[in-house]
């Protein structure tokens, strides 16, 4: 029996693919079963809402026998609907850039502000205290370093000449030391030396033939482990080539080793000496205030301070913290040398520390659960949340207000919440997002930091258009031709793909060396649209979210022009925008020009200065526009394109009636939830 009805079934299905096109054409034009009411309510609320029905909502189309217009319309009013809206654009706009900030973690402090001090943890460690991933001393309080210290077996044989808190701009000094690991062996004390001597107190005598262990004196560190302080004796690491190759050890005049070398300088080693660690800092090129490590293998660390906790600290957090001394810092740029502290070379500046309330820096997660003293969820994670969330709520303002929903692409209006507030606010995030505060701060409402849920609107700068000069937009789309293909791809539901027509000439074709790519023979077919569309963005910076203000940054600049001409590609830092080498004649008689502007034609400058909104006004000249969206809210609510026939019935339909409405999104969607097609049983 199974046997016969699977037979049927096929038979069946053979007889329906052997009907002729007209016929199947036919049967698809032909009155079609609908679902029942109950089962039109399910898809609508999973639809439109993200969940089934509930049991009064089943009972109450029961009763009316059919969906209306007015329960479409009631639900497109709902919370839950906006949150639709939101997650339909999430997924059109890709608005995550989770891959697109690189962030390396270098202004990420460690410590919980208790135990241990709020400090860099990471890369920037080896300029600030000599070795990678280290913090300051936890025992020591800054201000404190000439009556406590953790070596004083050392200092009244060798005082240290430097013997400061800080230098005489203020700067932190190293309080103690400690050998590093990674060139020494450090056995604890009285196993080095037979139980001899256990404290390193009991090396401060004149070392004998019958004790010759003071010899290494200087090599004895104190260090804090486990809330205890233990000796420990450190020698050059003897399982490594370069350090065990450092037999010889040098004397001074109280028989006390100060370095150990190596016996054959002359050969050329990978590593000549190891030197007794002091509190001494060297001169980086003999510059005041750029600071380095005195000797290899010595972790140099300052103390600690306690401020008030940074701007992470939620509400009923410790009203202080501890933080290393040199991050604690608030300057704006090193006293000695000037350089600016508000670029990402702040975390290898002895002297620029976090800024005032910490805004320079990050904290990942502290804490385990919410009721613990400082618990804070993790600074980068947040700002990226926020950022990916901010187009979103534009979005959504627009349908919620009912306004034209191209709107999304013109309007000023965004909104911040808290991370986003404070990020533009305090001018946070330094050396990992270059995000131009898209209006003048005190215009920028105040939103709590811990207050991630509560978003707040404003109006941005005049260059500004919807979501199209976002920093989720600008980043996840990082140069101008990526942000051409997202929009066509979006919004004209295009791509950029060449034709059967377009080929590639001959490797020897002159052609091939044609440096603008809208004219490059088998490259115009798609760059001749693409370049001077995306001059529509050419006043935002690529791979970054930085506007450049013709105020800042002319089309022509002199001063880079004459850097470049001189050979100096990198003119202080200050031309990274603009034309500073020459690959072909355009390129050499356009030194100094801003970057955007090479190869552009008149046409193409006007769109520069015009920007996103210039491009969007013209595509509304197209229907383009229309066609697209109708497809797109086809697709995101019946979870397939549109078929060739249904194109051909409702496509030119639903786009009229989307722009006879103004382009209200919410007309467009109780239109195609309410069509045949998706009423039709499958």
């Amino acid at each position: 029996m199974l046997a016969e009805r699977c037979l049927a079934i096929m038979a069946g299905v053979a007889l329906l693919l052997a009907q002729p096109a007209s016929a199947q054409e036919a049967a698809v034009c032909a009155p079609v079963a609908k679902v029942r009411p109950e089962r039109h309510l399910r898809q609508l609320t999973l639809d439109l809402l993200g969940r089934p029905p509930t049991w009064e909502e089943y009972k109450a189309v029961q009763a009316k026998g059919a969906v209306s217009q007015e329960d479409i319309r009631a639900m497109m009013g709902t919370e839950a609907f906006y949150t639709r809206v939101r997650n339909f654009h999430r997924a059109l706009l890709r608005s995550n850039i989770s891959a697109s900030v690189f962030n390396n973690g270098n202004s990420r402090l460690g410590g919980n502000g208790n135990t241990t001090p709020f400090g860099f943890a990471n890369n920037p460690t080896v300029s600030l205290r000599g070795t990678n991933n280290q913090t300051c001393n936890a025992e020591i309080e800054q201000s404190t370093c000439q009556t406590t210290t953790q070596d004083p077996h050392i200092f009244d044989v060798f005082p240290v000449p430097g013997r400061k808190c800080h230098d005489d701009m203020g700067v932190p000094m190293p309080v103690s030391f400690d050998y590093d690991t990674n060139f020494y062996t450090c056995t604890e004390l009285g196993a080095a030396t037979g139980n001899v001597a256990t404290d390193c107190d009991a090396l401060k005598v004149a070392p004998t033939e019958a004790n010759p262990w003071p010899r290494y004196r200087y090599f004895c560190d104190k260090r804090v482990v486990s809330g205890a302080t233990k000796s420990y004796l450190c020698l050059p690491d003897k399982t490594k080539n370069t350090t065990a190759a450092l037999t010889k050890e040098i004397e001074d005049a109280n028989k006390y080793v100060v370095s150990f070398d190596h016996p054959d300088p002359a050969s050329k080693p990978a590593l000549t000496t190891l030197k007794r660690c002091t509190l001494d800092l060297n001169l980086n090129n003999n510059i005041r205030g750029s600071y380095v490590s005195s000797s290899r293998g010595c972790i140099q660390r300052e103390g600690y301070v306690t401020k008030p906790a940074g701007y992470w600290a939620p509400p009923g957090a410790p009203a202080t913290v501890k933080v290393c001394a040199i991050e604690a810092q608030e300057r704006d740029f090193n006293p000695w040398t000037r350089d600016s502290c508000e670029t990402a070379r702040f975390v290898n500046d002895r002297s620029c520390g976090c800024g005032v309330g910490m805004r320079r820096c990050e904290v990942p997660n502290i804490g385990a659960v919410p009721t613990d003293p400082l618990y804070v969820r993790n600074v980068h994670d947040l700002r990226v949340a926020a950022i990916n969330e901010e187009p979103l709520r534009i979005a959504e303002s627009v349908v919620r207000l009912d306004e034209p929903y191209y709107n999304i692409l013109t309007t000023r209006r965004s909104f911040v919440n808290g991370p986003l507030a404070e990020y533009f606010r305090q001018r946070q995030g330094v050396g990992v997002f270059s995000i131009t505060a898209p209006a003048p701060v005190e215009t920028i409402p105040a939103v709590p930091y811990n207050d991630s849920s509560t978003w707040k609107e404003y109006t941005r700068d005049e260059a500004h258009s919807g979501v199209l000069t976002t920093p989720s937009f600008l980043y996840r789309f990082p140069t101008h031709r990526a942000r051409v293909a997202e929009f066509y791809e979006a919004f004209l539901c295009k791509t950029f793909v060449p034709g059967p027509e377009a080929s590639l000439p001959a490797p020897e074709d002159a052609c091939n060396r044609e440096n603008n790519l809208a004219k490059r023979c088998g490259c115009n077919y798609c760059h001749a649209t693409i370049e001077p569309t995306g001059a529509h963005w050419g006043r935002y910076a690529e791979r970054a979210a930085q506007f450049l203000p013709p105020t800042q940054f002319p089309r022509f600049d002199p001063k880079c022009r004459d850097c470049a001409i001189n050979g100096d590609t990198n003119c202080g830092g200050e031309c990274s925008q603009y034309i500073m080498q020459a690959y072909d004649g355009d390129g050499a008689s356009s030194l100094g020009l801003l970057k955007t502007y090479l190869y552009r034609t008149p046409d193409e400058e006007q769109n520069i200065e015009a920007g996103p909104r210039l491009l969007v006004e013209r595509m509304y000249q197209s229907g383009e526009l229309e066609r697209c969206t109708v497809k797109r809210v086809w697709n995101e609510f019946l979870g397939r394109p549109m078929t060739a026939e249904e194109q051909r019935m409702y496509l030119a339909p639903l786009a009229s009636e989307f722009a006879k409405s103004g382009h209200r999104f919410k007309t467009l969607v109780e239109r195609v939830v309410s069509t045949d097609a998706y009423r039709r049983i499958d």
